[in-house]
């Protein structure tokens, strides 16, 4: 589909990576964009339609839809990282973590396919991680919830098939963004990515691997097991 002169809406587009796909929108000329965060006064991009949205409420997304009817373009990037380990992770930050990038992208796109039905099919540009293919023990929460956005992502690339809704999936590994402030490992410009997943949406492509890490992981998925984690390589321990 064509950027320019869509009308686009941005979820978590107060900051981050958000913040970056409305201003990659605006220059490529979208002619709406609705920057939606849990606070809209924090959103200080100009030119844009700032809306009251957590997608977690389901008030809050009936409430989004009824009022962006004009939607072209779904960007479902709200996220969260509450770092919820294994073994030790409150049981809530689980919660929390599918209710955002799961159930949250869930009611999203459930509310906004019939407006791109409507509005002669567009795309959802649903934001995931290379963590949907690789498990952290100290961001549990965060890789299984990714991991079932990017399940659900391929189902509704088949449910929106017949209305000629495009589903592209962005993966990326850590980016500059206050998400990652705590790595100290190379990260990515925000802008770029927003750039190369929006040029993925323009050319009708399914999936966009934003960087090395993503691409590597991808391919490692066909491997044996020990590719992606080599301490499994090491015998267990005997025990009596």
């Amino acid at each position: 589909m064509r950027i320019n002169g869509s009308v686009a809406l941005v979820t978590g587009s107060n900051r981050g990576l958000g913040e970056r796909f409305v201003q990659e929108l605006r220059e490529r000329g979208a002619s709406k964009i609705y920057a939606a965060a849990r606070n809209p006064d924090t959103i200080t991009t100009p030119g844009v339609v700032p809306i009251a949205l957590d997608v977690t409420d389901p008030a809050a997304v009936r409430a989004a839809a009824d009022l962006a009817q004009d939607v072209t373009l779904l960007v479902n990037n709200a996220g969260s990282s509450t770092k919820a380990g294994l073994l030790d992770g409150d049981l809530d930050a689980f919660r929390l973590e599918m209710e955002t990038h799961y159930f949250g992208t869930l009611a999203m796109s459930r509310a906004f396919a019939p407006i791109l039905a409507r509005n002669g099919g567009g795309a959802v540009l649903n934001v995931l991680s290379v963590l949907s293919w690789f498990a952290l023990p100290s961001s549990t929460a965060y890789s299984a919830a990714k991991a079932a956005s990017w399940s659900l992502t391929n189902a509704l690339r088949l449910g929106l098939t017949d209305q000629k809704t495009l589903v592209t999936a962005l993966h990326v590994g850590y980016m500059d963004t206050d998400m990652a402030a705590h790595i100290s490992t190379p990260k990515t410009d925000p802008s770029l990515v927003a750039r190369a997943a929006l040029d993925g949406v323009e050319a009708g492509r399914y999936e966009v691997l934003a960087d090395e890490i993503s691409a590597n992981v991808k391919a490692g998925l066909s491997g044996d097991l020990t590719a992606l984690y080599p301490q499994l390589a090491e015998p267990l321990p005997e025990t009596r």
